[in-house]
């Protein structure tokens, strides 16, 4: 039994679940790992370099998004140390075409979650999360311009990453994995595997949890054990599995730096009602115990009762999106629709039973498995080891930026971030403040480049 169903009966279980809708706004926020579409372009100028490509259908990432913008592109695949065979991308050099040289390797890892308002789902993210806004407003693209030889890593069981060694996706064992799994198997492969590519150290760029569209697209869209070598990490947002990495001293050996932006690691002062109310509830455990390993957002079961949600009286679902994000300053609202013709992926139910427990019990620790014997059997102990913050050695460079309007990396809680860091070495850690900065504007503002990329390419150029 998983945690919190117990001693609970059959009946009140159904009584429970039927009763805690709200608490999918849980699954929605904070759960997921990792969208066919049609063709099409949207400009805001109609010039080539304000244009946002819409992917096509059942094409790469590569054709669909990367090649049409002007820029080389290569796809690649990676086999992890547990049999899922992962897709990235490689964007070689800028628009420029300039030879490769000695660029240094950039491996942007993409946030875990987001969410289609045509059909009120919430799904996962893969590395198109770089590539919705225009080549001179998206990340990926603002890198190659500037010299990086850019690597977009997709999670297991999003489109381009379902495949395994010996396993399905129709496979329960296929699903049977939480963020434990990315921290162990998923990092480890793609870094190996760039760096074996270009035999240089890389800089790290990853999401968070929480995609910035997450709220966005749901709440309204009218709007608003790895070798080799890590030069520098950016950490958009989240931030919770490369530092959980760091805490375990999986990639430290390969980092030179690290910039943290709109973290979130802890999570007891988010102002959100709702998400707090919802993070009581136990609605990931009720699918889990109903068998359902594969957290479909295209599964009628699913649609129905975020729908269900969204309908419910008295709740205006745009107004939620200030409510969970804070009121970001600067979104380009014309990706919207660019990440709406991306489909809704799974997830991993375990993965969302996971995330759950994380907020439920304000630590930052491994799955538990409900039970001080199955715990015993995974971790020789009767409980979860701890991801401990304070482990992550004094003397690494970091740079950490957030928002004073960001409602899910919220300044309390980064504060109990730096307090974990408070032996950190004084020349080693850099904190940036914006006071208009939202969640979502760290990745999807429009003058993102001049506040925060601009500042991160001069930050790895130092280390």
């Amino acid at each position: 039994m998983e945690e919190g169903w117990g001693e609970i009966s059959v009946e009140n279980k159904h009584l429970h679940m039927a009763s805690t809708l709200t608490s999918v706004i849980l699954v929605i926020i904070f759960c997921g790992s990792v969208l066919s579409a049609r063709t099409n372009l949207y400009s805001s100028n109609g010039q080539d370099d304000k244009t946002a490509l819409a992917p096509v259908a059942d094409d790469g990432i590569c054709k669909s998004m990367v090649e049409p913008q002007g820029y080389a592109c290569q796809e690649h695949k990676v086999t992890t140390q547990d049999g899922y065979i992962l897709s990235m991308q490689r964007i070689p050099v800028g628009r420029s075409g300039e030879t490769p040289g000695d660029r240094p390797p950039v491996l942007l890892q993409h946030g875990l979650l987001m969410v289609s308002s045509d059909t009120c789902t919430a799904a996962t993210s893969d590395g198109i999360t770089w590539l919705l806004n225009s080549p001179d407003q998206s990340l990926a693209f603002i890198l190659a311009d500037n010299g990086f030889d850019v690597w977009l890593a997709n999670t297991r069981g999003t489109k381009y990453s379902r495949g395994h060694t010996s396993l399905s996706p129709d496979d329960s064992a296929y699903w049977d994995w939480s963020w434990d799994q990315l921290v162990t198997y998923d990092l480890p492969a793609t870094f190996q595997y760039v760096h074996d590519q270009t035999g240089q150290k890389l800089h790290y760029v990853g999401h968070s949890l929480v995609n910035p569209f997450v709220a966005f697209i749901l709440f309204g869209n009218s709007f608003e054990h790895v070798t080799g070598d890590i030069k520098t990490v950016i950490l958009f947002q989240g931030t919770l599995i490369a530092l959980a990495a760091f805490s375990q001293e999986q990639l430290l050996n390969m980092l030179r730096s690290a910039a943290l932006l709109s973290p979130i690691a802890y999570l007891s002062h988010m102002p959100s009602p709702i998400a707090r109310t919802a993070a009581e509830n136990f609605i990931a455990e009720g699918y889990y115990w109903l068998g359902i390993d594969e957290f479909d957002p295209k599964g009628e079961a699913v649609a129905k009762l975020l729908k269900t949600i969204c309908k419910k009286p008295g709740i205006n679902c745009y107004d939620l999106l200030t409510s969970f994000t804070g009121k970001n300053c600067c979104l380009n609202s014309s990706s919207i629709d660019v990440f709406l013709d991306h489909e809704p992926q799974s997830t991993a139910t375990k993965n969302m039973v996971h995330l759950a427990q994380m907020i439920r019990g304000g630590t930052i620790q491994m799955y538990d498995y409900g039970d001080e014997d199955k715990n015993m059997e995974h971790y020789g102990q009767a409980t979860p080891p701890v991801y401990n913050m304070t482990s992550i050695p004094d003397d690494l460079p970091l740079f950490l930026s957030y928002g004073g309007q960001d409602a899910l990396s919220d300044v309390d809680d980064v504060q109990v971030l730096l307090d974990n860091l408070k032996d950190h070495d004084g020349d080693k850690l850099v904190i940036q403040y914006r006071e208009d900065y939202a969640h979502a504007d760290f990745v999807m503002a429009v003058n993102a480049k001049q506040v925060v990329y601009d500042p991160l390419m001069a930050f790895f150029r130092l280390q």
